[in-house]
């Protein structure tokens, strides 16, 4: 904002400048002109006249094309011929000079129209030419040099005036002329840095939008993988696991895998409306992690009983340490993790055992998922045909979003442990030691 601010000002600047030179060299042509036609026009003083008003009309021209550009740059450019303009301004300039000596003024704002539209050295020679044609100019309109030898010392004084004149007015415009050169160079690179800032700032916003579409399709895609497309596959197995029943005429057991499969159905739609809603996951909506992780494997046991195919799956929770409320997130992605665990577990590990380990340890939370399934190689990564070994990826990515770590342990037909170890803040710390402290009072007081 200050930026914006300072080139506006040099832009004011810029502009009363300008102004201020198109108004003086109007005014030293109007009175010039007005002194023309208060002496009386015959002759030689039409032409005189209509060379006026020629440079006039001329350097008007050139003026308002330069405004229409810089109000809109597609117009025409007249940047490229302002040489030339120059040149026929000055031409037109010293016939006027040529004819009457008031146009000799109007040189001053041509100091200025040379050392902005010329190079430095090309302006101050020509800077230094057009003040040797002003005082020749007027020496030549004010007679010449007087002959006679008495009139020599006051021809001299006479004289001088017309020399210091243009002088001093040629070095305070070369003096200006500078400053304003430096002004308008410094206005030019604030525009191009300003505009270049503009453009970062419009690419910063793209690529930031672009991150942060990605980070969103990343996030839904783990958010699908762990819970939708995890409940989709139960109710495939289950309505597969259903047909068999009513085929084999166990009309219990179809009801019970139908039941099944319509409580699934309903947590798919409940997580559903909530990915649309931003809430949390309807496996902690109702309670706390540990409820829902109780729930969580009493549920994959049903379904690995259910599907049939074998002895079962027992599953199973258990907790050490002093539990703490956790962050969210946290919750969360613990939860997450364990839904991922325990779907690869029930649908590829042909495991009979899993055991969810829940640890608080002070300065951070852990949750082993151990399986005695057939195991698999981790340095190659269980991926499958089919593209449904994402899930370890997801987790990972989970995970690593709270600063935490995945740690794998299998082999071919020695299990799995997937351990996971999340930080947690001093204030969840904080919380768990008042909450331990609380206890083991507790615990005294009962003794006592």
């Amino acid at each position: 904002m200050e930026g914006d601010a300072g080139n506006t000002g040099t832009a004011v600047i810029l502009r009363v400048l300008r102004v201020s030179l198109h108004v003086g060299f109007a005014v030293l042509l109007l009175v010039a002109l007005v002194r023309l036609m208060a002496g009386g026009i015959a002759g030689p003083g039409w032409i005189t006249l209509l060379l006026a008003l020629l440079l006039a009309a001329f350097y008007l021209a050139g003026t308002v094309l330069e405004k229409r550009h810089s109000l809109r740059p597609a117009r025409f450019d007249p940047g490229p011929y302002s040489g030339w303009w120059l040149g026929g301004v000055c031409l037109l300039w010293l016939l006027l000079v040529w004819a009457s000596a008031d146009f000799v003024w109007l040189a001053f704002p041509l100091f200025f129209l040379q050392l902005h539209l010329l190079r430095r050295r090309l302006a101050l020679a020509a800077i230094a030419l057009s003040t040797v044609l002003v005082i020749t100019a007027l020496w030549f309109h004010n007679g010449g040099i007087a002959s006679p030898a008495s009139a020599e010392s006051a021809s001299a004084a006479l004289q001088l005036p017309m020399v210091l004149g243009p002088a001093f007015g040629a070095a305070f415009a070369v003096v200006t002329g500078l400053a304003y050169r430096a002004l308008f160079l410094e206005a030019e690179n604030q525009r191009l840095a300003a505009e270049e800032l503009r453009r970062t700032r419009a690419e910063l916003a793209r690529t930031q939008h672009d991150a942060g579409t990605q980070a969103e399709r990343t996030r839904l895609a783990r958010e699908i993988h762990d819970t939708l497309a995890q409940g989709l596959s139960s109710i495939v197995l289950m309505g597969r696991a259903a047909e068999k029943a009513l085929d084999d005429g166990d009309l219990t057991v179809a009801r019970e895998r139908l039941r099944i499969v319509r409580d699934t159905a309903a947590a798919n739609l409940a997580e559903a409306r909530n990915f649309v809603l931003a809430l949390k996951s309807p496996g902690l909506a109702e309670g706390s992690l540990l409820t829902g992780l109780h729930r969580l494997c009493e549920t994959t046991q049903a379904e690995a009983a259910a599907g049939g195919g074998g002895g079962g799956l027992s599953c199973r929770l258990e907790v050490e340490g002093v539990p703490v409320a956790l962050p969210i997130t946290h919750d969360a992605a613990l939860l997450r993790a364990a839904q991922a665990s325990l779907a690869n577990v029930r649908v590829h590990s042909g495991a009979s055992n899993a055991v969810v380990t829940l640890s608080f340890l002070g300065t951070e939370v852990a949750m082993d998922i151990y399986d005695d399934g057939t195991g698999f190689l981790p340095a190659t990564g269980p991926a499958r045909p089919d593209g449904s070994g994402y899930g370890l990826t997801a987790l990972r990515e989970r995970v690593a979003a709270l600063h935490g770590q995945v740690d794998i342990e299998s082999a071919p037909g020695e299990g799995t442990v997937v351990a996971i170890r999340l930080p947690l803040g001093e204030g969840t710390r904080s919380a768990a030691r008042s909450l331990g402290s609380t206890r083991s009072a507790g615990s005294r007081g009962s003794r006592q």
